[in-house]
């Protein structure tokens, strides 16, 4: 069993940055794909970035690419994103999820992913 507990979510002004991180319980981080979601009230969950478990793959939504980051450093359990240039249609509530099996062609589906953390808001203000 997995915990992932999100941090660093809040309100900020339009351009600005934030940085997710998402701490995972357990002794296998390093053998776990990492992802981060966003969801907004009657939407679906949608896929935001993902970083492969040996961490030289990642993936990134059109809507994000060139200003977030995902990185992980397995030494801490903790996987980040790096969110600049910040936009008011960014604003949602971001998940943490961990996945034993994902591949590339699955990265960005909600259903390859085993575990999930409870969310962290973030609210970018115009």
């Amino acid at each position: 069993q997995v915990q992932l507990v999100e941090s660093g979510g809040g309100l900020v002004q339009a351009g600005g940055s934030l940085r997710l991180s998402c701490v995972a319980s357990g002794r296998t981080f390093s053998s776990y794909s990492m992802a981060w979601f966003r969801q907004t009230p009657g939407n679906e969950r949608r896929f935001v970035a993902a970083v492969w478990w040996r961490g030289v793959f990642t993936s990134y939504a059109d809507s994000v690419k060139g200003r977030f980051t995902i990185s992980r450093d397995n030494a801490k359990n903790t996987v980040y994103l790096q969110m600049n240039s910040l936009k008011p249609e960014d604003t949602a509530v971001y998940y943490c999820a961990a996945s034993t099996g994902a591949g590339a062609n699955t990265l960005a589906q909600t259903s390859a992913y085993d575990y999930w953390g409870q969310g962290t808001q973030v609210t970018v203000s115009s």
